[in-house]
Order: C-alpha cells, then sequence, then structure tokens
C-alpha cells in the first residue's frame, strides 16, 4: 500500500466492484499496470476477482482488509500505551 498507484487502484475499489478497464479508466498508468497493482493486492489478500464474461471483476477482499486493520491497530495500541507509560512517569516525576 506504500505505492501511490497501487492505493490509488485500490481506492478506486472503494465504491464497489469493477474489471481492470474501468479501474485503468482516467490513471496514469497502463491496463497492464493496474493488472499488475491488482495481481499484488490479490497476493496480499486485499482484492478478490471473479469471472464475468471474459472479463475478471475486482472487489476488496473484506477478510483482508479486516487482516490489515487488526495489524495497523495492533500497532496504533502500542503507541497509546507507550504514551500512557511515559505521560504517567512525567506526571509521577513532576509530584516529586
Amino acid at each position: 500500500m506504500a505505492d501511490p498507484t497501487r492505493r490509488a487502484v485500490f481506492e478506486r475499489l472503494g465504491s464497489g466492484p469493477k474489471p481492470v478497464a474501468e479501474i485503468a479508466r482516467g490513471m496514469a498508468v497502463s491496463r497492464p499496470a493496474v493488472s499488475q497493482h491488482l495481481k499484488v493486492l490479490k497476493a496480499a489478500g486485499l482484492v478478490s476477482d471473479h469471472p464475468e464474461g471474459t472479463r475478471r471483476i475486482y472487489t476488496i477482499d473484506p477478510q483482508g482488509l479486516r487482516a490489515l486493520r487488526d495489524w495497523l491497530d495492533r500497532f496504533w495500541d502500542e503507541a497509546l500505551e507507550n504514551f500512557r507509560v511515559e505521560a504517567e512517569a512525567k506526571t509521577e516525576k513532576d509530584r516529586s
């Protein structure tokens, strides 16, 4: 998700399932490049696809997104806990 183009591809799926051509429309990269980004997102478990005629339709995979959210929340929880410990230590020091 660090790549801005990959993020843009992922964000375009936020409004619902789409084929590659629709995702790529208006982007500064080619359809094959969008397909490569989708391949990476699929390997990461963030998108899934299914055939619809001759096209593949991509959608955000809620389970993969949930796993990413849980992973990020773990870091946020740890950061908040570290902040709490530091704040309490400062308060104790100020009281002394």
